[in-house]
């Protein structure tokens, strides 16, 4: 540690201590991580369209694409570890009225429906990559070496979806009956 880094201090309610601060820090780079990154991906989505949509609409939309094979919402839901269906189904609908994506099936209950990308879409998709060739790539190509360190992030991120997957199951099963009153610190 630097002498500067020495005499910031880092403790509060959440980081109490050395593993608690790292912890915290680590979550604060994910929370702006992941915002640059939706930010990242509306922008590249809208130069390409000049639609605007979120990033979470951007993601969906590649998920679809991702082996051209159609997928259903619960599929989607579940490559994104998201369970937010009505908000997934939204962002469908948006796709679908902005012709990115279309409907498929719905016939049989087994089957559902299910989305693939349009023509349209494919296009979309595939300019999106170009530009993102030509910018993120580039960027990342340039700080060089940084493929092992992706590498590893990815592995960290992944262990980390896993207990935090696993830490909010416990939180749901022993969670506290609310009151009537919203009182979130009356036990």
């Amino acid at each position: 540690m630097s002498d500067v880094e020495d005499t910031l201090d880092r403790h509060w309610h959440l980081a109490t201590d050395d593993h608690e601060i790292a912890l915290a820090e680590f979550e604060y780079s994910v929370m702006r991580a992941f915002e640059g990154f939706a930010r990242w991906q509306a922008e590249c989505l809208a130069a390409v369209t000049g639609l605007q949509m979120s990033g979470g609409d951007n993601a969906i939309l590649h998920v679809i694409r991702m082996k051209d094979r159609p997928k259903g919402a619960k599929e989607i839901a579940r490559l994104l570890n998201r369970d937010d269906l009505p908000n997934i189904q939204y962002s469908l609908r948006k796709l679908v009225k902005a012709g990115l994506i279309t409907k498929r099936g719905g016939g049989s209950h087994r089957q559902g429906v299910r989305y693939e990308t349009t023509a349209q879409g494919r296009a979309v998709t595939e300019r999106y990559a170009a530009v993102r060739r030509a910018l993120l790539v580039a960027f990342t190509r340039s700080a060089g070496g940084l493929d092992s360190e992706l590498e590893r992030a990815t592995r960290t991120l992944e262990l980390m979806a896993g207990i935090y997957e696993q830490a909010a199951r416990i939180a749901a099963t022993h969670r506290r009956p609310t009151t009537d009153h919203g009182d979130a610190g009356s036990a």
